[in-house]
């Protein structure tokens, strides 16, 4: 990486980092009040303090606090020589991008009280921030059913964002050899299953995830008319008693391996490999953060861990090509293709198969 920054630009760097805690608020505040909305509609000749205040039914004060600082951060700017505030670029990223916004969101709804924690879940390999939501929990896949509802949104929009950005082109790739019988691992909601059933209409799809996650996936699959060809089987995928159907034409897992360390990654895949026959296709779908077009997705997925660090399990992260082709690899299996840069997030779809013996 290169380092050639100066000296008075990484200090500036450095001061961003030591105030984020605060600024990611006062750009919370500056969505969640409107003024963010008030300078966008201004357009390029701009809105006042006292002008936006007004028209958000906030003191001249408060919006003076939140419009400096946001002038700080290049969020906002001043129309030509007047004190008359516009959007700066980085404003119409928090306003209009849907990868910034699913981000924000994500961090301020699940992620931002239980990352006081986060020194403490390095120390102990557990989530320790997940107790914001509730005690009862290890994991935070076992409590999505019962968080707070804008925290639940918050959590499902960024999971389905990523990976169901990819499904048009993984379509394609996954029915070219025409399978029958594909098991979902970690199906969550059945949006895969929902596009698979969608493009063929002969393929059966068995859904393996959580209890909490079976049930909304048979709602939504009731709900589209697939009952018929979507199953579900609850259980724990780490757990002994959790049987996978035998035989399937193909296994696929979106967005799932990264919610496990790598050693449990390999005992997933043992599991796997003891159900699959030797013409069944394994699909790894991942953004992998060393595939990225793009600094800003990179950026995303490393900062990304850190919400399995601290609320999501304690043990997992986002991973980087080898690591994941590795662990996969130490199951018995062998990569058969590997299909880069799919969807505008640059994911990674990998192909495994058994091992020749």
């Amino acid at each position: 990486m290169d380092d050639s920054i100066r000296a008075v630009d990484a200090k500036f760097e450095a001061q961003k980092i030591a105030f984020s805690p605060l600024t990611f608020q006062a750009v919370r505040a500056l969505l969640d009040l409107g003024i963010l909305s008030l300078v966008e509609e201004a357009g390029d000749a701009g809105i006042s303090v006292a002008d936006a205040a007004r028209m958000s039914g906030l003191s001249v004060y408060g919006v003076q606090v939140l419009s400096e600082v946001a002038l700080g951060m290049g969020v906002l700017k001043y129309a030509g020589d007047s004190e008359r505030l516009v959007l700066g670029k980085i404003g119409w990223m928090l306003l209009e991008d849907e990868l910034t916004r699913v981000n924000f969101n994500f961090v301020g709804d699940v992620c931002y009280k239980g990352a006081w924690d986060l020194a403490e879940s390095v120390r102990s390999g557990r989530p320790e921030g997940l107790k914001v939501f509730g005690s009862k929990w290890t994991t935070i896949y076992e409590a999505l059913s019962t968080l707070p509802e804008e925290a639940k949104k918050s959590w499902f929009e960024f999971d389905h964002f990523y990976s169901d950005i990819a499904f048009p082109e993984a379509l394609p790739i996954v029915f070219a050899s025409h399978p029958r019988h594909i098991v979902d691992i970690g199906g969550n909601t059945a949006k895969w299953a929902l596009a698979c059933c969608r493009y063929d209409p002969d393929v059966r799809v068995t859904i393996v995830d959580l209890p909490g996650q079976t049930a909304v996936a048979e709602q939504a699959a009731g709900e589209a008319g697939f009952s018929d060809r979507i199953s579900t089987r609850a259980g724990n995928i780490l757990s002994q008693e959790t049987v996978l159907p035998s035989a399937p034409d193909a296994v696929w897992m979106s967005q799932f391996l990264d919610c496990f360390s790598l050693h449990q990654v390999t005992k997933i895949l043992r599991k796997v490999f003891d159900c699959a026959g030797a013409e069944t296709d394994v699909y790894v779908l991942e953004p992998l953060w060393d595939r990225q077009k793009f600094m800003a997705s990179t950026y995303s997925l490393q900062a990304t861990s850190l919400y399995f660090t601290c609320m999501a399990n304690g043990n997992s992260k986002m991973y980087r090509y080898e690591e994941l082709v590795g662990a996969v690899e130490a199951a018995g299996f062998s990569l058969k293709t590997a299909h880069h840069n799919l969807g505008s997030n640059s994911y990674s779809l990998l192909v495994f198969r058994k091992s020749a013996s």
